[in-house]
Protein backbone atom coordinates (compact mmCIF):
# COMPACT_ATOMS: atom_id res chain seq x y z
CA UNK A 1 0.00 0.00 0.00
CA UNK A 2 2.86 2.36 0.79
CA UNK A 3 4.51 1.77 -2.58
CA UNK A 4 1.18 2.12 -4.42
CA UNK A 5 0.83 5.52 -2.77
CA UNK A 6 4.33 6.51 -3.88
CA UNK A 7 3.75 5.16 -7.36
CA UNK A 8 0.63 7.27 -7.67
CA UNK A 9 2.54 10.47 -6.93
CA UNK A 10 5.78 9.86 -8.84
CA UNK A 11 5.28 9.71 -12.59
CA UNK A 12 6.42 11.12 -15.90
CA UNK A 13 4.91 14.42 -14.73
CA UNK A 14 7.91 14.77 -12.43
CA UNK A 15 10.65 13.28 -14.60
CA UNK A 16 9.66 15.11 -17.81
CA UNK A 17 6.67 17.38 -17.19
CA UNK A 18 8.55 19.47 -14.62
CA UNK A 19 10.58 20.94 -17.49
CA UNK A 20 7.54 22.87 -18.76
CA UNK A 21 6.79 24.30 -15.34
CA UNK A 22 10.42 25.35 -14.77
CA UNK A 23 10.64 27.04 -18.19
CA UNK A 24 7.46 29.06 -17.59
CA UNK A 25 7.92 29.97 -13.90
CA UNK A 26 11.66 29.94 -13.20
CA UNK A 27 13.20 28.96 -9.84
CA UNK A 28 9.99 30.07 -8.09
CA UNK A 29 8.46 26.86 -9.45
CA UNK A 30 9.41 25.52 -6.00
CA UNK A 31 6.66 27.72 -4.52
CA UNK A 32 4.16 26.43 -7.12
CA UNK A 33 4.95 22.84 -6.11
CA UNK A 34 4.59 23.72 -2.43
CA UNK A 35 1.20 25.39 -2.95
CA UNK A 36 -0.12 22.51 -5.07
CA UNK A 37 1.29 20.05 -2.54
CA UNK A 38 -0.56 21.74 0.32
CA UNK A 39 -3.88 21.34 -1.51
CA UNK A 40 -3.23 17.64 -2.22
CA UNK A 41 -2.24 17.07 1.41
CA UNK A 42 -5.47 18.69 2.63
CA UNK A 43 -7.53 16.50 0.28
CA UNK A 44 -5.77 13.36 1.49
CA UNK A 45 -6.41 14.37 5.11
CA UNK A 46 -10.11 14.77 4.32
CA UNK A 47 -10.12 11.31 2.76
CA UNK A 48 -8.46 9.91 5.86
CA UNK A 49 -11.06 11.45 8.16
CA UNK A 50 -13.92 10.07 6.06
CA UNK A 51 -12.28 6.64 5.82
CA UNK A 52 -12.01 6.37 9.60
CA UNK A 53 -15.45 7.86 10.25
CA UNK A 54 -17.23 5.82 7.54
CA UNK A 55 -15.30 2.54 7.30
CA UNK A 56 -18.15 0.94 5.32
CA UNK A 57 -17.32 3.18 2.34
CA UNK A 58 -14.75 1.22 0.36
CA UNK A 59 -13.93 3.44 -2.63
CA UNK A 60 -12.49 6.90 -3.15
CA UNK A 61 -15.35 8.24 -5.30
CA UNK A 62 -18.04 6.73 -3.05
CA UNK A 63 -17.27 9.26 -0.33
CA UNK A 64 -19.01 11.78 -2.59
CA UNK A 65 -22.11 9.55 -2.61
CA UNK A 66 -21.99 9.13 1.18
CA UNK A 67 -21.78 12.86 1.78
CA UNK A 68 -23.83 14.41 -1.01
CA UNK A 69 -26.10 11.70 -2.40
CA UNK A 70 -26.39 9.35 -5.37
CA UNK A 71 -25.96 12.12 -7.93
CA UNK A 72 -22.53 12.98 -6.53
CA UNK A 73 -21.49 9.32 -6.50
CA UNK A 74 -22.55 9.01 -10.14
CA UNK A 75 -20.69 12.16 -11.25
CA UNK A 76 -17.55 11.53 -9.18
CA UNK A 77 -17.35 7.90 -10.31
CA UNK A 78 -17.82 8.49 -14.04
CA UNK A 79 -15.63 11.61 -14.19
CA UNK A 80 -12.88 9.80 -12.31
CA UNK A 81 -13.20 6.78 -14.60
CA UNK A 82 -13.06 9.02 -17.67
CA UNK A 83 -9.97 10.77 -16.31
CA UNK A 84 -8.11 7.47 -15.95
CA UNK A 85 -9.42 5.77 -19.09
CA UNK A 86 -7.87 8.64 -21.08
CA UNK A 87 -4.61 8.08 -19.21
CA UNK A 88 -4.43 4.50 -20.54
CA UNK A 89 -3.83 5.37 -24.24
CA UNK A 90 -1.73 8.42 -23.32
CA UNK A 91 0.69 6.35 -21.23
CA UNK A 92 0.63 3.46 -23.72
CA UNK A 93 1.59 5.79 -26.58
CA UNK A 94 4.26 7.53 -24.51
CA UNK A 95 5.67 4.18 -23.37
CA UNK A 96 5.60 2.79 -26.91
CA UNK A 97 7.53 5.76 -28.30
CA UNK A 98 10.09 5.53 -25.51
CA UNK A 99 10.56 1.77 -25.78
CA UNK A 100 10.70 2.00 -29.59
CA UNK A 101 13.63 4.41 -29.24
CA UNK A 102 15.42 2.14 -26.78
CA UNK A 103 14.94 -0.95 -28.98
CA UNK A 104 15.85 0.80 -32.22
CA UNK A 105 19.51 -0.13 -31.68
CA UNK A 106 18.65 -3.83 -32.04
CA UNK A 107 15.31 -4.05 -33.85
CA UNK A 108 12.97 -1.61 -35.61
CA UNK A 109 9.43 -2.48 -34.50
CA UNK A 110 6.38 -0.37 -35.41
CA UNK A 111 5.34 1.97 -32.59
CA UNK A 112 1.76 0.64 -32.67
CA UNK A 113 3.05 -2.92 -32.22
CA UNK A 114 5.10 -1.92 -29.18
CA UNK A 115 2.04 -0.10 -27.80
CA UNK A 116 -0.11 -3.20 -28.25
CA UNK A 117 2.52 -5.28 -26.46
CA UNK A 118 2.58 -2.91 -23.49
CA UNK A 119 -1.22 -2.83 -23.35
CA UNK A 120 -1.40 -6.62 -23.40
CA UNK A 121 1.21 -6.91 -20.66
CA UNK A 122 -0.49 -4.44 -18.29
CA UNK A 123 -3.96 -5.82 -19.00
CA UNK A 124 -2.67 -9.34 -18.31
CA UNK A 125 -1.18 -8.25 -14.98
CA UNK A 126 -4.47 -6.69 -13.89
CA UNK A 127 -6.42 -9.76 -14.96
CA UNK A 128 -4.34 -11.97 -12.68
CA UNK A 129 -5.30 -10.55 -9.30
CA UNK A 130 -5.16 -7.47 -7.07
CA UNK A 131 -2.00 -8.98 -5.58
CA UNK A 132 -0.37 -9.07 -9.03
CA UNK A 133 -1.14 -5.38 -9.51
CA UNK A 134 0.29 -4.61 -6.08
CA UNK A 135 3.44 -6.67 -6.65
CA UNK A 136 4.25 -5.00 -9.97
CA UNK A 137 3.44 -1.55 -8.61
CA UNK A 138 5.71 -2.26 -5.65
CA UNK A 139 8.69 -2.92 -7.94
CA UNK A 140 7.86 -0.05 -10.31
CA UNK A 141 7.59 2.36 -7.39
CA UNK A 142 10.76 0.98 -5.79
CA UNK A 143 12.77 1.74 -8.94
CA UNK A 144 11.39 5.29 -9.06
CA UNK A 145 12.05 5.93 -5.37
CA UNK A 146 15.62 4.62 -5.56
CA UNK A 147 16.24 6.73 -8.68
CA UNK A 148 15.05 9.91 -6.98
CA UNK A 149 17.06 9.23 -3.81
CA UNK A 150 20.21 8.66 -5.90
CA UNK A 151 19.47 11.79 -7.93
CA UNK A 152 19.02 13.91 -4.79
CA UNK A 153 22.31 12.60 -3.39
CA UNK A 154 24.28 13.39 -6.58
CA UNK A 155 22.61 16.76 -7.20
CA UNK A 156 22.93 17.94 -3.58
CA UNK A 157 26.61 16.99 -3.49
CA UNK A 158 27.29 18.90 -6.72
CA UNK A 159 25.15 21.94 -5.84
CA UNK A 160 26.85 22.24 -2.44
CA UNK A 161 30.30 22.24 -4.05
CA UNK A 162 31.45 19.06 -2.38
CA UNK A 163 32.81 17.51 -5.58
CA UNK A 164 36.39 18.22 -6.73
CA UNK A 165 36.73 21.27 -9.02
CA UNK A 166 33.15 22.44 -8.36
CA UNK A 167 31.77 25.26 -6.25
CA UNK A 168 28.30 25.86 -4.85
CA UNK A 169 25.69 26.43 -7.58
CA UNK A 170 22.81 27.63 -5.40
CA UNK A 171 23.40 31.10 -6.84
CA UNK A 172 21.49 29.89 -9.91
CA UNK A 173 18.30 30.31 -7.87
CA UNK A 174 18.56 34.11 -8.17
CA UNK A 175 21.23 34.74 -10.80
CA UNK A 176 19.19 34.49 -14.03
CA UNK A 177 16.57 37.21 -13.72
CA UNK A 178 15.86 36.65 -10.04
CA UNK A 179 14.01 33.99 -8.09
CA UNK A 180 10.66 34.86 -9.71
CA UNK A 181 11.60 36.28 -13.14
CA UNK A 182 7.98 36.26 -14.36
CA UNK A 183 6.38 37.53 -11.15
CA UNK A 184 3.75 36.21 -8.75
CA UNK A 185 1.13 35.74 -11.47
CA UNK A 186 3.31 33.10 -13.13
CA UNK A 187 3.73 31.30 -9.80
CA UNK A 188 -0.02 31.11 -9.23
CA UNK A 189 -0.77 30.16 -12.84
CA UNK A 190 1.92 27.51 -12.61
CA UNK A 191 0.07 25.85 -9.73
CA UNK A 192 -2.48 24.65 -12.30
CA UNK A 193 0.22 22.87 -14.33
CA UNK A 194 1.96 21.48 -11.27
CA UNK A 195 -1.30 20.36 -9.62
CA UNK A 196 -1.99 17.73 -12.26
CA UNK A 197 1.57 16.43 -12.04
CA UNK A 198 1.23 15.52 -8.37
CA UNK A 199 -2.27 14.02 -8.41
CA UNK A 200 -2.56 10.28 -7.96
CA UNK A 201 -2.13 9.89 -4.21
CA UNK A 202 -5.85 9.11 -3.96
CA UNK A 203 -5.21 5.78 -5.75
CA UNK A 204 -4.41 4.54 -2.25
CA UNK A 205 -8.05 5.07 -1.28
CA UNK A 206 -9.13 2.89 -4.23
CA UNK A 207 -6.63 0.10 -3.55
CA UNK A 208 -7.32 0.19 0.21
CA UNK A 209 -10.74 -1.36 -0.41
CA UNK A 210 -9.00 -4.67 -1.18
CA UNK A 211 -6.70 -4.54 1.83
CA UNK A 212 -7.37 -6.14 5.22
CA UNK A 213 -7.93 -2.80 7.01
CA UNK A 214 -8.97 -0.16 4.45
CA UNK A 215 -9.69 2.73 6.83
CA UNK A 216 -6.43 2.31 8.74
CA UNK A 217 -4.46 2.06 5.47
CA UNK A 218 -5.84 5.35 4.14
CA UNK A 219 -5.34 7.08 7.48
CA UNK A 220 -1.68 6.05 7.75
CA UNK A 221 -0.75 6.86 4.17
CA UNK A 222 -2.53 10.22 4.06
CA UNK A 223 -0.07 11.57 6.62
CA UNK A 224 2.96 10.01 4.94
CA UNK A 225 2.09 11.67 1.63
CA UNK A 226 3.21 15.02 3.10
CA UNK A 227 6.81 13.89 3.43
CA UNK A 228 6.81 12.30 -0.02
CA UNK A 229 5.57 15.41 -1.79
CA UNK A 230 8.17 17.54 -0.02
CA UNK A 231 11.00 15.09 -0.65
CA UNK A 232 10.33 13.81 -4.14
CA UNK A 233 8.97 16.93 -5.78
CA UNK A 234 10.06 20.04 -3.90
CA UNK A 235 13.60 18.89 -3.08
CA UNK A 236 14.16 17.41 -6.56
CA UNK A 237 12.96 20.54 -8.35
CA UNK A 238 14.95 22.77 -5.97
CA UNK A 239 18.13 20.88 -6.87
CA UNK A 240 17.33 21.00 -10.60
CA UNK A 241 17.09 24.81 -10.69
CA UNK A 242 20.13 25.03 -8.40
CA UNK A 243 22.38 22.94 -10.67
CA UNK A 244 21.09 24.02 -14.10
CA UNK A 245 20.12 27.64 -14.85
CA UNK A 246 16.34 27.60 -15.29
CA UNK A 247 16.61 29.36 -18.67
CA UNK A 248 18.59 26.39 -20.03
CA UNK A 249 15.94 23.79 -19.14
CA UNK A 250 14.47 22.43 -22.38
CA UNK A 251 10.73 21.81 -22.46
CA UNK A 252 9.88 18.19 -23.23
CA UNK A 253 13.27 16.88 -22.15
CA UNK A 254 13.95 15.46 -18.72
CA UNK A 255 15.61 18.09 -16.51
CA UNK A 256 16.87 15.20 -14.39
CA UNK A 257 18.95 14.07 -17.36
CA UNK A 258 20.27 17.62 -17.84
CA UNK A 259 21.37 17.78 -14.21
CA UNK A 260 23.18 14.44 -14.32
CA UNK A 261 24.93 15.36 -17.58
CA UNK A 262 25.97 18.69 -16.04
CA UNK A 263 27.47 16.81 -13.10
CA UNK A 264 29.44 14.72 -15.62
CA UNK A 265 27.68 11.36 -15.72
CA UNK A 266 27.68 10.17 -19.36
CA UNK A 267 25.28 7.28 -18.68
CA UNK A 268 22.56 9.64 -17.45
CA UNK A 269 20.56 9.80 -20.68
CA UNK A 270 20.01 6.08 -21.12
CA UNK A 271 19.46 5.54 -17.38
CA UNK A 272 16.78 8.23 -17.21
CA UNK A 273 15.05 6.82 -20.30
CA UNK A 274 14.70 3.50 -18.48
CA UNK A 275 13.44 5.21 -15.31
CA UNK A 276 10.91 7.28 -17.26
CA UNK A 277 9.75 4.10 -19.01
CA UNK A 278 9.25 2.54 -15.56
CA UNK A 279 7.22 5.60 -14.49
CA UNK A 280 5.05 5.32 -17.61
CA UNK A 281 4.42 1.60 -17.08
CA UNK A 282 3.61 2.24 -13.43
CA UNK A 283 1.03 4.86 -14.39
CA UNK A 284 -0.42 2.54 -17.05
CA UNK A 285 -0.66 -0.26 -14.49
CA UNK A 286 -2.44 2.04 -12.02
CA UNK A 287 -4.80 3.37 -14.70
CA UNK A 288 -5.97 -0.15 -15.54
CA UNK A 289 -6.51 -0.93 -11.87
CA UNK A 290 -8.40 2.28 -11.05
CA UNK A 291 -10.63 2.14 -14.15
CA UNK A 292 -11.71 -1.43 -13.45
CA UNK A 293 -12.44 -0.87 -9.74
CA UNK A 294 -14.35 2.38 -10.26
CA UNK A 295 -16.52 0.76 -12.94
CA UNK A 296 -17.18 -2.16 -10.59
CA UNK A 297 -18.34 0.18 -7.80
CA UNK A 298 -20.54 2.16 -10.21
CA UNK A 299 -22.18 -1.07 -11.37
CA UNK A 300 -22.77 -2.09 -7.73
CA UNK A 301 -24.86 1.04 -7.25
CA UNK A 302 -26.75 0.68 -10.53
CA UNK A 303 -24.87 3.51 -12.24
CA UNK A 304 -23.20 1.20 -14.79
CA UNK A 305 -24.28 -2.03 -16.57
CA UNK A 306 -24.87 -4.81 -14.05
CA UNK A 307 -22.76 -7.22 -16.09
CA UNK A 308 -19.69 -5.35 -14.80
CA UNK A 309 -20.37 -6.56 -11.24
CA UNK A 310 -19.40 -10.11 -12.18
CA UNK A 311 -15.93 -11.16 -11.01
CA UNK A 312 -13.61 -13.65 -12.62
CA UNK A 313 -12.42 -16.82 -10.88
CA UNK A 314 -9.46 -14.77 -9.61
CA UNK A 315 -11.82 -12.23 -7.98
CA UNK A 316 -11.04 -9.56 -10.59
CA UNK A 317 -13.60 -7.40 -12.50
CA UNK A 318 -12.25 -8.78 -15.79
CA UNK A 319 -14.84 -7.13 -18.02
CA UNK A 320 -13.97 -3.70 -16.65
CA UNK A 321 -10.27 -4.40 -17.22
CA UNK A 322 -10.99 -5.36 -20.82
CA UNK A 323 -12.95 -2.14 -21.40
CA UNK A 324 -9.82 -0.22 -20.41
CA UNK A 325 -7.75 -2.38 -22.77
CA UNK A 326 -10.13 -1.69 -25.67
CA UNK A 327 -9.95 2.05 -24.98
CA UNK A 328 -6.16 1.84 -25.06
CA UNK A 329 -6.10 -0.15 -28.29
CA UNK A 330 -8.40 2.36 -30.00
CA UNK A 331 -6.16 5.20 -28.87
CA UNK A 332 -3.03 3.45 -30.19
CA UNK A 333 -4.64 2.71 -33.58
CA UNK A 334 -5.91 6.28 -33.92
CA UNK A 335 -2.49 7.63 -32.96
CA UNK A 336 -0.82 5.47 -35.64
CA UNK A 337 -3.02 7.15 -38.26
CA UNK A 338 -2.69 10.74 -36.97
CA UNK A 339 0.12 10.89 -34.38
CA UNK A 340 0.27 14.59 -33.58
CA UNK A 341 -3.49 15.21 -33.62
CA UNK A 342 -4.63 12.22 -31.55
CA UNK A 343 -1.97 12.48 -28.85
CA UNK A 344 -2.64 16.22 -28.40
CA UNK A 345 -6.38 15.54 -28.17
CA UNK A 346 -5.87 12.84 -25.53
CA UNK A 347 -3.62 15.11 -23.47
CA UNK A 348 -6.33 17.77 -23.43
CA UNK A 349 -9.25 15.38 -22.93
CA UNK A 350 -8.93 14.85 -19.18
CA UNK A 351 -8.09 18.46 -18.32
CA UNK A 352 -9.69 19.67 -15.10
CA UNK A 353 -11.79 16.55 -14.43
CA UNK A 354 -9.73 15.55 -11.41
CA UNK A 355 -10.35 19.02 -9.90
CA UNK A 356 -14.11 18.54 -10.25
CA UNK A 357 -13.87 15.16 -8.52
CA UNK A 358 -11.72 16.59 -5.72
CA UNK A 359 -14.23 19.42 -5.21
CA UNK A 360 -17.03 16.88 -4.74
CA UNK A 361 -14.90 15.00 -2.22
CA UNK A 362 -14.21 18.20 -0.26
CA UNK A 363 -17.89 19.17 -0.18
CA UNK A 364 -18.77 15.65 0.95
CA UNK A 365 -16.25 15.82 3.79
CA UNK A 366 -17.68 19.11 5.05
CA UNK A 367 -21.22 17.75 5.01
CA UNK A 368 -20.31 14.46 6.68
CA UNK A 369 -18.39 16.29 9.40
CA UNK A 370 -21.40 18.57 10.03
CA UNK A 371 -23.65 15.50 10.28
CA UNK A 372 -21.36 13.97 12.89
CA UNK A 373 -21.42 17.20 14.89
CA UNK A 374 -25.23 17.57 14.69
CA UNK A 375 -25.91 14.01 15.84
CA UNK A 376 -23.48 14.30 18.72
CA UNK A 377 -21.59 11.24 17.49
CA UNK A 378 -18.08 10.81 18.88
CA UNK A 379 -15.51 12.40 16.55
CA UNK A 380 -13.50 10.17 14.26
CA UNK A 381 -10.15 9.00 15.56
CA UNK A 382 -8.49 11.03 12.82
CA UNK A 383 -9.83 14.50 12.06
CA UNK A 384 -9.24 17.25 9.53
CA UNK A 385 -6.86 19.91 10.85
CA UNK A 386 -8.41 23.33 11.69
CA UNK A 387 -11.86 22.38 10.38
CA UNK A 388 -13.71 24.00 8.65
CA UNK A 389 -11.16 26.59 7.51
CA UNK A 390 -8.70 24.07 6.08
CA UNK A 391 -11.49 22.41 4.06
CA UNK A 392 -12.57 25.80 2.74
CA UNK A 393 -8.93 26.59 1.92
CA UNK A 394 -8.65 23.41 -0.17
CA UNK A 395 -11.80 24.33 -2.08
CA UNK A 396 -10.55 27.89 -2.60
CA UNK A 397 -7.22 26.53 -3.83
CA UNK A 398 -8.89 24.34 -6.44
CA UNK A 399 -11.20 27.13 -7.59
CA UNK A 400 -8.06 29.26 -8.00
CA UNK A 401 -6.57 26.48 -10.15
CA UNK A 402 -9.66 26.56 -12.40
CA UNK A 403 -9.47 30.35 -12.70
CA UNK A 404 -5.76 30.13 -13.53
CA UNK A 405 -6.52 27.55 -16.22
CA UNK A 406 -9.18 29.81 -17.75
CA UNK A 407 -6.69 32.71 -17.86
CA UNK A 408 -3.80 30.64 -19.25
CA UNK A 409 -4.12 30.16 -23.04
CA UNK A 410 -2.24 26.85 -23.03
CA UNK A 411 -4.62 25.38 -20.42
CA UNK A 412 -7.94 27.06 -21.28
CA UNK A 413 -8.90 24.46 -23.91
CA UNK A 414 -8.41 21.66 -21.37
CA UNK A 415 -10.76 23.43 -18.96
CA UNK A 416 -13.46 23.89 -21.60
CA UNK A 417 -13.29 20.24 -22.66
CA UNK A 418 -13.62 19.22 -19.01
CA UNK A 419 -16.63 21.52 -18.54
CA UNK A 420 -18.27 19.83 -21.53
CA UNK A 421 -17.57 16.42 -19.99
CA UNK A 422 -19.07 17.65 -16.69
CA UNK A 423 -22.17 18.90 -18.51
CA UNK A 424 -22.57 15.60 -20.38
CA UNK A 425 -22.12 13.67 -17.12
CA UNK A 426 -24.74 15.84 -15.40
CA UNK A 427 -27.30 15.18 -18.14
CA UNK A 428 -26.54 11.43 -17.99
CA UNK A 429 -26.90 11.53 -14.19
CA UNK A 430 -30.34 13.14 -14.42
CA UNK A 431 -31.46 10.53 -16.98
CA UNK A 432 -30.18 7.58 -14.90
CA UNK A 433 -31.65 8.90 -11.64
CA UNK A 434 -35.03 9.41 -13.34
CA UNK A 435 -34.97 5.87 -14.72
CA UNK A 436 -34.13 4.48 -11.27
CA UNK A 437 -37.15 6.26 -9.79
CA UNK A 438 -39.39 4.84 -12.50
CA UNK A 439 -38.13 1.30 -11.75
CA UNK A 440 -38.87 1.75 -8.04
CA UNK A 441 -42.44 2.78 -8.79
Amino acid sequence: MTMISMGGIIGAGLFVGSSAAIAVIGPAVIVSYLLAGVVIVLIMRMLAEMAVGRPEVRSFTEFARAGLGDWAGFLAGWLYWYFWVVVIPVEAIAGANLLHGLLAVWIDLPVWFVGFALMSLMAGINLLSARAFGEFEFWFASIKVVAIVVFIAFAATYASGWLPHSGSTYGNLVRWGGFAPHGMVAILAGVATVFFAITGAEITAVAAAESAQPAEAVARLSSAVIVRILLFYVVSVLLIVAVVPWSQVKVGQSPFTQVLLTIGLPWAGRAMDLIILTAVLSCLNSAFYVCSRVLFVLAEHGDAPQSLVKLSARRVPARSVMIGAVAGMIGIIANARAPSTVFAFLLNASGALIVFVYLLICLAQIRLRRQFERTGSPPAGLRMWWFPWSSYAAIAGMLAVLVAMARTPALASQLYVSVLALAFGSVACIAVQRRKRQWRH
